[in-house]
């Protein structure tokens, strides 16, 4: 019994002329992440891809893991082939729903003609079949509101699928059709989430990170190295900088005002980002913050860090409270990585009394007061680079 799996299309079918730029890169990232399983076929029609095993022995349970985590899928299945005569659907549905009808109450049968030229309009489908399967399965009884099972038929161009278990993709873009972006990645909880969050707008992810030994430890680096291969398995390859940050902060203890501390960091933080963005191709900037969680998150402190910042800086948690970023954390299996107790350079010189409300004058004086460019260069060119690839790209 030849089986196959069903991709469908989100957002992505509205598209219109540019539809197909679209298909072609999540195709693309679809090929990338089922390689290492076998040799598939792939073809599209009417907004849904089919994607075809052409090895014997692969495993279609693996590939549709690995397939729901891909951004641009609104839903996909695994459906078995079928001639488009009704008989061969029946013949089929019995073996290949076997397991699942077997152990279920109730069910209901939905149709979708897309052929019109079948000769069984898709009500007298849903009947025909709906009646052959109760007298096939005698535990079953019909419920059409809220069903155990689902059995659908789809009548296409080339064959008809039967299939009962539609699973939600990721949803989203594809990655890369929205173009690429730094992540400011620290080790906390938002900064993941925020990186998620953009790769489901089709945004190709590189990622940034400060160390400060000795005060942040090999732990702490290795904590947030272990976030970004977490979130290649959605974001695919990350291109990951580690800057080197000590003499800067030191700068900062030694010559700027306490309650400035954080500020002044993240605006130096935001001149290296902007550099190592333009030598990535990088289009724009990706931070966790959320208005308000913290002082250096409230709307006068962010104004004062958006004044160094010559790309767009995109903040996709901003209105979104902590309950919330948490549970796409755990979603993302980061949440537990994320809390591991290793400080990141953010924490280790935070003022006692940070500045909630800073003014930009003021905060422009108070950096102005060294000169930081000679350490900002450093640190540029001292940046080591790694790259991270989805688990199931490097089998």
């Amino acid at each position: 019994m030849k089986e196959i799996i069903l991709v469908k299309y989100g957002e992505m079918a509205l598209k219109g002329l540019n539809k197909k730029s679209f298909e072609d890169m999540l195709v693309k990232n679809i090929k990338r992440r089922l390689k290492s399983l076998g040799k598939f076929s792939y073809s599209a029609a009417q907004s849904t891809l089919y994607i075809t095993p052409e090895d014997d022995g692969i495993d279609l349970s693996e590939a549709m893991e690995r397939a729901g985590k891909i951004f641009g899928i609104a839903a996909l299945c695994r459906a078995c082939v079928c001639e488009k005569n009704f008989d061969d659907i029946c013949e089929k549905s019995y073996g290949y729903l076997a397991d699942i009808l077997s152990s279920a109450r109730t069910f209901k049968v939905t149709a979708k003609r897309a052929d019109k030229a079948f000769p069984m309009k898709s009500p007298e489908i849903c009947m025909e079949l709906g009646g052959k399967l109760l007298e096939k399965f005698p535990n079953l009884a019909v419920d059409v509101k809220e069903p155990e099972v689902t059995v659908t038929v789809e009548i296409r161009d080339t064959n008809a699928f039967v299939h009962a278990e539609n699973i939600k993709g990721a949803g989203g873009l594809p990655v890369g059709s929205s173009g690429k972006a730094l992540l400011l990645l620290s080790g906390g909880i938002d900064s993941p989430v925020a990186g998620y969050m953009m790769a489901k707008r089709g945004v190709r992810i590189a990622a940034i990170h400060y160390v400060s030994p000795p005060y942040t430890s090999d732990r702490a680096q290795l904590k947030v190295e272990t976030l970004c291969e977490k979130l290649t398995d959605y974001c695919g390859g990350i291109a990951f900088y580690c800057v080197p940050f000590t003499k800067i902060q030191e700068a900062i203890k030694d010559n700027c005002p306490e309650e400035f501390f954080t500020i002044i960091m993240r605006r130096i933080m935001m001149e290296i980002a902007q550099k190592i963005a333009e030598k990535d191709e990088c289009l724009a900037l990706i931070t966790g913050e959320s208005v308000g969680q913290v002082a250096s998150q409230t709307m006068a402190a962010i104004a004062c860090t958006d004044a160094v910042c010559r790309i767009p800086v995109f903040r996709p948690l901003v209105g979104m409270d902590k309950t919330e970023i948490i549970g796409i954390a755990r979603k993302i299996d980061t949440f537990e990585t994320s809390t591991l107790p290793y400080e990141d350079c953010c924490t280790v010189f935070t003022p006692r009394h940070p500045k909630v409300r800073p003014v930009l004058t003021d905060i422009e004086k108070a950096q102005n007061s060294f000169d930081f460019a000679p350490l900002i260069a450093e640190a540029v060119e001292k940046t080591e680079l790694k790259t991270f690839t989805p688990d199931c790209c490097r089998k």
